[in-house]
This record gives structure tokens, C-alpha cells and sequence, in this order.
């Protein structure tokens, strides 16, 4: 298995992860990140708190992450286009699919949790100090659990942008959004952007991952 790095639009320094390399139940400063059969580069952040261990995840999930490795963005409108149709979730599925034949695993219907985070940046925004807030946050998810996926794009000419995470369920990503650097995050939210906005998407996945369908959450 390839660990895939995706391509970040800055480069900030964590000023959280010396708390989260004392903190975190896997001591990240013996993770081997060249062991992508355990450990996987699910985000733009390649440091060891911020990777997936993919032995705390069942087949379900474990399958399903390694597949996400394949997530792209097909549309450069991603920050205002239909979600659905601004990544390759046809290619994502495809990937499900071979993993679960090469492997032999089961896979069962299952539901996963995706938000997608659609936002402005106005001009006086300064960019790298969101990217500070924003690698504290997903190193302080990431040590939760059940944190599957994040993508973030770049801002349009217009300051637009879209960021998604997917979950391997809602109380996961529930019990993430209380932690210390979401919570400063949140409150830095009203005087970085201009407008923002919460979607909420249900994954349904079948049996032997023979279909899919995203559609609305619905509590």
C-alpha cells in the first residue's frame, strides 16, 4: 500500500505538537511512517501525530481509508459546485472494490459521517495563521479516532474555499469539535471569515462495497 501526501496550499509550524506527542495513546516518536500497512497520510500534514493508524479502525473503515488515498478534486469551482460531483468518487469506490477482493475482507453496509466546510476569506485574513489553527485542530482530531479523511483546497480569486472531513461516525467527529484547539479555532471563526457554512453528508456504502450513494445528513 502508497501512502499518499496530499499538496498543501502553506507550510505552518504545529504549536501544539509537542502536547500531542506527549499525550497521544501511540508514541508518535516511534511511529515508522514508511510502515503504510499500519500508518497512512490521510490530510495534508505528513507529521507523525497527525497519521492515521489504521489497527484502530475495523475492516469497514480501514478498507475505506486506504481507498480514500485516491480522493481527488475534479473541478476548480470545488468551493461553490455540487459536492458530489467535484471529487472522483467513482475511482475512490473502484479502489474499495479491489480492496476488498485482494484482501479477502468483508465488508458490510455501513454509514460514514462527511461534513464539508464551505467558507470566504476576506482580504485582511492572514492565511498561514488559519493554517496554524487548522494543523493544531486535525492533530488534536486525528488522536480521537475514527478520522478518516480531511481535504482542504485553496481560496478562489473571490477568497472561497472548501473543506471536507470524513468520519467513521458522527459521534467521533462530535466528540473532536470539543477538544481545546477546535474550541479556539471556533471562536476565531467569526473574525477570519466572511461567510461560512456547515454541510452535512450521509456515505452509505453496501455490502461487498457493490454500491454507494452520498446523500443529506438527516439526525
Amino acid at each position: 500500500m502508497t501512502a499518499v501526501v496530499s499538496t498543501a496550499p502553506f507550510t505552518v509550524v504545529d504549536p501544539l505538537a509537542k502536547h500531542f506527542k506527549e499525550s497521544v495513546g501511540v508514541n508518535v516518536e516511534e511511529v515508522d511512517i514508511n510502515n503504510t500497512d499500519r500508518f497512512l497520510v490521510h490530510s495534508p500534514y505528513t507529521d507523525p501525530e497527525h497519521l492515521l493508524d489504521l489497527e484502530t479502525l475495523d475492516d469497514e473503515n480501514a478498507l475505506l481509508a486506504r481507498a480514500l488515498s485516491r480522493l481527488e478534486c475534479l473541478r476548480e469551482d470545488y468551493a461553490t459546485a455540487d459536492y458530489v460531483e467535484s471529487f472522483n468518487w467513482g475511482d475512490v469506490m473502484a479502489e474499495l472494490q479491489k480492496l476488498v477482493q485482494s484482501t479477502g475482507k468483508t465488508f458490510k453496509e455501513t454509514s460514514f459521517y462527511i461534513v464539508a466546510f464551505r467558507s470566504t476569506i476576506p482580504p485582511s485574513t492572514v492565511y498561514e495563521d488559519l493554517g496554524v489553527l487548522d494543523k493544531a485542530a486535525h492533530a488534536e482530531a486525528n488522536q480521537v479516532g475514527g478520522f478518516l479523511k480531511y481535504w482542504f483546497g485553496s481560496p478562489d480569486s473571490e477568497g472561497r474555499n472548501l473543506a471536507t472531513c470524513l468520519w467513521r461516525s458522527r459521534p467521533d467527529a462530535v466528540k473532536a469539535g470539543h477538544g481545546p484547539a477546535h474550541r479556539k479555532a471556533s471562536r476565531a471563526t467569526a473574525s477570519m471569515y466572511s461567510f461560512w457554512r456547515i454541510d452535512r453528508h450521509r456515505l452509505v456504502i453496501r455490502d461487498g462495497a457493490e454500491s454507494w450513494e452520498i446523500i443529506d445528513w438527516v439526525d
